[in-house]
């Protein structure tokens, strides 16, 4: 059985030269080396930031980085052309690629329009705390540039319900637009959180959905990805999801992944929206995260229940399984950084269990210039090969300490400590009587298999270790 591996493949803090979209390409065979599998790249349109946008405040899905949009032909990733040629080098080598999908909102409209709106409670969005008034927002989008390639579609105040300025009074708040309502089967945070920012795209417009239909089908044809990353999830209305993806895998006749980010540490609100649009796609694990920062910050976190109440746990199927991303780093908005005594351990378990699709952080493995943070590549390298080589379905818990944990895994047994160093004694097997496991990671002495199939095996203080047979073909 092969258990796959995905990267997140870019960083908050790239420089926008050299262009990614060059990088990646050269880095394919490294990557397919190491044991990854697919990787999650950025928006690849135009956004409001032009060379300079990360890829979230959109602007034009349609522009790949191929026309003079937000003061640039390349977006901060590169040009059309690039994006292709890295995605037919990344398939070359037997490499996934998803697309980031952000159809929340759109910023940086191309003319003004007077709307009648009303002002909301910004933490009780369903209250309407203004009468009736006129304001000025940028909700045209004719992308001028384009000559309508590709789509005639152009979007007004009618394909949005909201906007968070008024150019009149130069008053931010959040506006409803008259005759218009938030969608009701979006997260309950503030009481409604279709609102999020921008121009919030309206999905009860059924010309808004025919549109993203369009562009979904012209997006696959296009680029040719195996797969789609769906943002900002608890801001857009479920049933559109659960209508888009299968409409998509009906029109490309085939099972392609999707993953979405529904940002709350709480499992039951994951589960709820999985039931809602009936499991068609997975979830970031995001409740594993949070016990992982909590992990790394609290001194007597009990790391027997670090696992519980998690996706993963809950529905390994559906679950997308990460230690950090770009929003979790250092300086973002949702910084939740795991500190890196931690991350050895945080990887191990994401890399080293049979349960989730694990998803390795570009800034883990490449460093983070920005903040200053180092590459971990050698011990992610170490842990990937351990996943590719040595992972079986045969997967022994031992769980049962509130300071070390393990697991024995067919012919590799990890361990790891929160606290003080230690030991644990686990089952291997009696074919392994007399045998010997040495420490891959490096960290601790050999350990000789008893005549029962036991083992004591050691770990260090805050520490990761896996042990594997010696004189294994393997390893050698």
């Amino acid at each position: 059985m092969s258990y796959k591996v995905m990267m997140q493949y870019f960083e908050w803090y790239l420089n926008s030269t050299p262009h990614l979209w060059q990088l990646v390409k050269e880095d394919a065979k490294h990557l397919h080396d190491i044991g990854i599998d697919a990787l999650w790249l950025p928006p690849a349109y135009k956004g409001i930031g032009g060379k300079n946008e990360v890829g979230y405040a959109v602007y034009d899905l349609y522009d790949l980085g191929e026309f003079d949009q937000q003061g640039t032909i390349p977006t901060k990733y590169g040009t059309k052309d690039e994006y292709i040629d890295a995605i037919d080098t990344l398939h070359a080598y037997h490499i996934d690629v998803y697309g980031d999908v952000v159809l929340n909102h759109k910023m940086g409209g191309d003319a003004n329009e007077l709307v009648k709106a009303y002002e909301v409670n910004q933490n009780k969005r369903n209250e309407v705390v203004s009468s009736e008034e006129l304001i000025k927002v940028p909700t045209i989008f004719t992308f001028p540039q384009r000559h309508d390639k590709y789509s005639h579609f152009h979007w007004d105040h009618k394909c949005f319900n909201g906007f968070d300025y008024d150019i009149l009074s130069k008053r931010h708040a959040t506006f409803l637009f008259k005759d218009k309502n938030w969608q009701s089967d979006v997260d309950d945070e503030n009481g409604n959180f279709d609102y999020l920012m921008g121009a919030n795209i309206d999905f009860s417009s059924i010309y808004v959905v025919s549109e993203l239909k369009r562009w979904g089908q012209w997006y696959l044809d296009f680029t040719n990805i195996d797969g789609l990353r769906l943002d900002a999830l608890k801001h857009i209305s479920a049933r559109f999801f659960d209508e888009w993806i299968p409409y998509l895998r009906e029109y490309k006749q085939q099972n392609f992944f999707s993953v979405g980010e529904f940002w709350h540490g709480d499992v039951t609100k994951l589960l709820n929206y999985l039931d809602e649009v009936h499991d068609q796609f997975s979830l970031f694990d995001v409740p594993l995260h949070y016990h992982f920062y909590d992990a790394c910050q609290k001194e007597n976190y009990d790391m027997s229940k670090i696992l519980d109440n998690t996706l993963v746990k809950c529905k390994s199927s559906n679950a997308v399984t990460f230690v950090d991303n770009h929003d979790t780093q250092p300086s973002q908005g949702l910084q939740s950084w795991i500190d890196d005594w931690f991350k050895p351990l945080a990887y191990a378990l994401i890399l080293l269990r049979i349960d989730g699709y694990p998803c390795v952080f570009y800034g883990d493995y490449y460093g983070i210039k920005h903040n200053h943070i180092q590459s971990k590549s050698e011990m992610l390298d170490k842990l990937l090969y351990l996943r590719k080589h040595y992972l079986t379905s045969q997967q022994v818990d031992y769980f049962d300490d509130p300071h070390i944990i393990g697991w024995v895994n067919d012919k590799m047994v990890c361990i790891m400590s929160h606290n003080e160093s230690g030991n644990k004694k686990m089952l291997v097997d009696k074919k392994y009587a007399g045998k010997v496991f040495f420490d891959f990671m490096g960290n601790n002495q050999e350990v000789i298999i008893d005549e029962n199939g036991f083992g004591d095996f050691k770990v260090n203080s805050k520490s990761l270790s896996v042990y594997v047979l010696k004189g294994d073909q393997d390893v050698e």
